[in-house]
């Protein structure tokens, strides 16, 4: 069964998320091993560079939010158009995670975080089976995509891109996909921006985050490295119920007969 890599113990250890300062820092230094990183998500924290949390631009500040943005997968919203692009562009999983990942950074603002270190740090964990990309085509030519870490039933997004119309749109309709496909219970998009709020993302308090991560980190689920075929992730039952679904709309009564 294709899944992660082993990985040795980490050296550092994590305070409880509920000591972060009210920023969501929980702390600052350590580094960006793989033992590390996935340690990290299995305490309910992540990583961005300090900042102006640190005089060491190459600090790491260690987060987590007191309310988090989680994606329920029944609540993910499908309009018309979103289902019209999902038939018109082609989705792979785990085919360029290098090509999005460095997409993701040339953001002009929400990917200016993503440093050459933290592309190393993320590239090394999906070489490991650890992180996983959804890519997103049209005429082949890679147009938008997004990438994150699973780790069993978790899967913690951390950053998407698009070059053309609803092309991040469609990888995260394919990424809820697989993960349902995968047995997946938990989506972590970490902030609920008024973006992804538009698509469904709701916000949880920290408490309940820490519940649920640690049901879906114990919980038994699939890697997404399963569907890394070119066509995998389109052809799950989920993913085409989704695309061929008619959006909801008012419920017609059955006609009853008065004869």
């Amino acid at each position: 069964m294709t899944g992660p890599s082993p990985l040795p113990p980490t050296p550092w250890h994590f305070p409880h998320p509920d000591t972060a300062n009210p920023d969501g820092v929980v702390g600052i230094g350590a580094d960006l091993e793989p033992a590390t990183l996935v340690r990290a998500y299995q305490s309910g924290v992540f990583p961005m560079p300090a900042g102006d949390h640190d005089d060491d631009d190459d600090a790491i500040a260690w987060w987590s939010p007191p309310d988090r943005g989680i994606l329920d997968f029944g609540d993910l919203r499908m309009t018309r158009s979103l289902r019209q692009s999902c038939r018109r562009y082609h989705v792979t999983a785990n085919q360029a995670f290098g090509r999005v990942i460095r997409a993701c950074a040339e953001l002009p603002r929400d990917g200016g975080w993503i440093s050459p270190a933290m592309i190393n740090a993320y590239e090394r964990l999906h070489r490991l089976g650890w992180a996983h990309s959804i890519e997103t085509w049209h005429d082949g030519e890679l147009v938008g995509g997004l990438y994150g870490v699973q780790i069993s039933g978790l899967f913690a997004g951390e950053s998407m891109f698009q070059v053309e119309s609803d092309a991040s749109k469609v990888a995260l309709v394919a990424l809820v996909s697989g993960l349902e496909h995968c047995g997946a219970v938990l989506l972590d998009v970490q902030w609920a921006t008024a973006h992804l709020a538009s698509l469904g993302v709701s916000e949880i308090t920290r408490s309940e985050y820490l519940e649920r991560l640690d049901n879906a980190v114990s919980s038994q689920a699939l890697s997404l490295a399963v569907l890394s075929g070119q066509d995998s992730l389109a052809k799950t039952l989920q993913f085409l119920d989704r695309t061929l679904q008619k959006p909801t709309g008012r419920t017609r009564l059955p006609h009853r007969s008065t004869s």
